[in-house]
């Protein structure tokens, strides 16, 4: 196959002269393998049994060999980490080892310093080509972008794109096999992947169920005990709380969570402010698949359950869907990203992209063809808690046209890339 450049490799062009071990980080098929063969002159495939037999009986061979090398599913050898802090140790220069793989835990000694985690997330919109983006999120926070463009791309297309996925390989499937590769990659995560973490499951089903209650609080900050409560595997027995801890402490590490932290500004002008992640899974179409929607029904559909989450999914699986493409472009600039959310509810930010300089762009998503008037309000509202700290303000929306008006950037998802 043909190698199709991501908007991480621009990332990795600006690291890797400088940095002597870079972990890709991200949850499996998202293509962190396909990205550092491309730079790798020696590769060391950590999921064969010959080479982990190897690693065992001669820790050395895990840095011998022309570099950069590549230790592609480094969790699956226990000594990896460990000796390549050390090598980094005798030897700081740059562009020596890619590391593919889950996080270390909790017990692995840091690499802080040594070893620097680059994320990989699903192919973002603009990597998907279905538009060519006209509006840059870069320029965007330099102040220097042009808010124009003209798209194609409605609400059907998006919601087709919720269910394909962004990981390479699936997405080119369609019909019965895409289902049957996603319900694939579920039952992967179930049966054999938390266990590679370190996680026993004794009830398959009550993993599975949690997860899709999870799924279900999707763009929400719905209390960990409330996901908890609507989970259950048909006894109404939602799993203990000493249960759930491990399965988000394994999912984390696996990278099927990908929660948005909450903002917390470094002069913080707020009284009360909420500090709960935005919860939202690796990619919208895993989602939708343990809630059993296609791209049809989930746009008729009202909610799911009966929960405190019970609201139009459509609506928030397009935030996911954004907020998916924007942390990888975000990234790519080396800006921080983040919700906000006051205690109460009353303003409510969808993301706040932070430079270094601590200067933040604002972004509302709304799923609408026509933005309303009342769309931009907390942005508004935002800008006179701020002023200029607030670098500009955006609506993602579903529409036609990127255009501005009252100092308000409206640029359809599809229009928007790094």
């Amino acid at each position: 196959m043909i190698y199709r450049k991501r908007i991480v490799d621009d990332l990795l062009d600006a690291l890797m002269p400088q940095l002597p071990a870079i972990l890709l980080d991200g949850p499996k098929a998202v293509g962190k393998t396909s990205t550092a063969t491309q730079r790798a002159k020696t590769i060391k495939r950590l999921d064969r049994s010959d080479d982990r037999n190897i690693a065992a009986a001669n820790p050395d061979w895990i840095t011998q060999g022309d570099k950069p090398i590549l230790l592609d599913e480094w969790q699956r050898s226990p000594d990896v980490w460990g000796e390549i802090k050390s090598a980094v140790d005798k030897n700081f220069t740059g562009g020596q080892y890619l590391l593919t793989g889950s996080m270390p835990s909790a017990e692995t000694h840091s690499g802080a310093g040594r070893i620097t985690a680059v994320r990989m997330r699903p192919l973002s919109i603009a990597e998907r080509e279905i538009e060519q983006p006209t509006v840059s999120l870069k320029e965007l926070l330099a102040r220097s972008a042009t808010i124009e463009g003209e798209t194609s791309v409605r609400t059907n297309d998006y919601a087709r794109e919720m269910m394909v996925s962004g990981f390479p390989a699936i997405r080119t499937l369609s019909g019965k096999a895409l289902t049957v590769a996603l319900d694939g990659y579920i039952e992967r995560i179930i049966d054999a992947d938390v266990r590679e973490v370190g996680l026993s499951i004794r009830k398959p089903a009550s993993l599975r169920s949690w997860i899709t209650a999870y799924a279900a609080a999707t763009a929400t900050t719905a209390s960990w005990e409330t996901i908890r409560d609507a989970a259950n595997s048909g006894s109404n027995e939602p799993p203990a709380k000493t249960t759930v801890i491990p399965y988000r402490d394994a999912l984390t590490r696996l990278r099927i969570l990908d929660e948005l932290p909450a903002w917390t500004p470094n002069h913080n002008p707020f009284k009360k402010v909420s500090l709960s992640a935005k919860h939202f899974l690796a990619d919208p179409a895993l989602a939708l698949r343990l809630m059993n929607y296609d791209a049809d029904t989930i746009q008729t559909a009202a909610g799911f359950g009966k929960t405190e989450f019970d609201s139009p999914l459509i609506g928030r699986m397009f935030e996911a869907l954004a907020v998916q493409s924007i942390q990888t472009y975000a990234q790519a600039t080396f800006a921080s990203m983040a919700h906000f959310r006051d205690v109460n509810g009353r303003h409510e930010i969808d993301m706040i992209i932070q430079r270094d300089d601590g200067k933040v762009l604002a972004l509302e998503v709304k799923l609408s063809a026509t933005p309303d008037p009342s769309d931009g309000k907390h942005l508004k509202w935002l800008k006179s808690e701020i002023g200029d700290q607030l670098i500009d303000s955006v609506v993602i929306y579903a529409g036609k046209y990127a255009y501005r008006q009252n100092d308000i950037a409206y640029v359809p998802l599809a229009l928007l890339g790094p």
